[in-house]
């Protein structure tokens, strides 16, 4: 018996990536100012982060944060349903389902521990799982991992979704799409999809991860934007590392719903609950995002200069009007090329390729934030003009 050997297929996977021009390497930060941040003994601004509403590094945040862990301590020492469940737990839940319009709110460690537990609980071997062809990888993996008929629609198409509920008539489904994309920047047809899902008795899951704290009335959400219920959208979910500047995710909807997954979704029951200090800050920053209009009126703003002056340079960016703005280039070399010639500018702007993206659409995926200025946005479009004229004199 000869086994295949791992290792050598390991590196034969490295030396492809290498070919390929898909090595991903970490970069290590050293210090944070807001919007810049250092790494390698330089300061640059940063344009590839999702604190959309600058929360991350806000006083009253962060001190928030301080204040719990001196009184609560570091870690909650055990999984919600043990004795790690905590009152900053419990007030965190109830302020996210009161701003967001649900009955009730359930703590992940984070978005990917939550959209695997959605999915699982819920669906087994002979469901039916109907997702969007561009959804996040979380949700793909957490079917995959139910063990359901998954089933992927065109991006954005809600008809194609309708047609893949239709042709697995006797199945349990759901319709899982997210509400903003997060490579794109587009937002999905809810209002369609959820007829859809009324239409062929299947249940709807929304994934708003970028969308809440900047989307819809009071930043409430794509879901609200597209003004659904709990009755249109019965699971959303809202993650507190992106426009809330935190860490985590809760999953939101009606009491039979929300409590099916705290009595039976194993990526909540065997897992310590997030530190109360943790807690403590999202509560501080979802109040502030609640009543701090302003943040999402500046963000708005600054998408539209971003967005006005690149037009006016000749860029072709993805229809968007997200904090998330991709600049297609193409070929993954002349992502890399192009992110390269930025930094050395000052701007921080990630190149993101395939897998992560469709072949052929490697993009820089820039982000703004409340957090910058006109100064800012005005010097990154500055920056990729000279940077394009550069790669296109060397040939890129």
């Amino acid at each position: 018996m000869s086994r295949p050997a791992l290792l050598d297929r390991i590196a034969a996977a490295r030396a492809q990536r290498e070919a390929q021009g898909r090595v991903r390497a970490r970069r290590t930060v050293t210090r944070r100012d807001g919007v810049r941040v250092e790494f390698g003994g330089r300061w640059l601004v940063n344009f590839c982060s999702n604190d959309y509403l600058g929360l991350a590094s806000q006083f009253a945040v962060a001190g928030a944060l301080q204040d719990a862990a001196a009184q609560h301590g570091v870690g909650s020492g055990a999984s919600h349903l043990v004795c790690g469940h905590h009152a900053l737990h419990d007030a965190l839940e109830r302020e996210l389902a009161d701003w967001l319009g649900a009955p009730r709110a359930l703590l992940f460690g984070s978005g990917f521990l939550a959209n695997l537990a959605v999915v699982q609980a819920l669906l087994g071997d002979e469901d039916l799982c109907v997702q969007d062809r561009l959804n996040h990888a979380s949700l793909i993996d957490a079917a995959r991992l139910a063990g359901c008929r998954l089933r992927r629609y065109p991006h954005n198409d809600a008809e194609g979704a309708l047609r893949q509920l239709r042709a697995t008539p006797d199945a349990a489904a759901m319709i899982i799409t997210d509400g903003v994309f997060s490579m794109d920047g587009d937002v999905a047809p809810l209002r369609e999809l959820a007829l859809a899902a009324r239409v062929q008795e299947a249940l709807l899951y929304v994934d708003d991860a970028h969308g809440v704290g900047v989307l819809g009335p009071d930043g409430r959400g794509s879901v609200a934007a597209a003004e659904l219920d709990v009755q249109g959208v019965p699971l959303q979910l809202a993650t507190l590392g992106k426009a809330l500047g935190g860490y985590g995710a809760v999953v939101l909807g009606d009491e039979t719903l929300i409590g099916h997954l705290s009595e039976t979704a194993r990526p909540y029951l065997y897992t310590t609950a997030l530190p109360p200090a943790l807690a403590a800050a999202s509560l501080a920053a979802v109040k502030l995002a609640r009543k701090d209009a302003w943040r999402r009126e500046k963000l708005q703003a600054l998408v539209a200069r971003f967005r006005e002056g690149a037009a006016r340079a000749g860029f072709q960016l993805l229809p968007s009007d997200t904090p998330i703005q991709p600049l297609v280039v193409g070929s993954d070399h002349d992502a890399l090329a192009l992110a390269a010639a930025l930094e050395a500018r000052g701007y921080w702007a990630a190149a993101i390729r395939p897998p992560t993206v469709p072949e052929g659409s490697a993009r820089l995926r820039i982000t703004l934030g409340a957090a910058h200025t006109e100064a800012d946005v005005d010097g990154l479009l500055g920056a990729l003009a000279v940077s394009r004229a550069e790669l296109a004199q060397a040939g890129r």
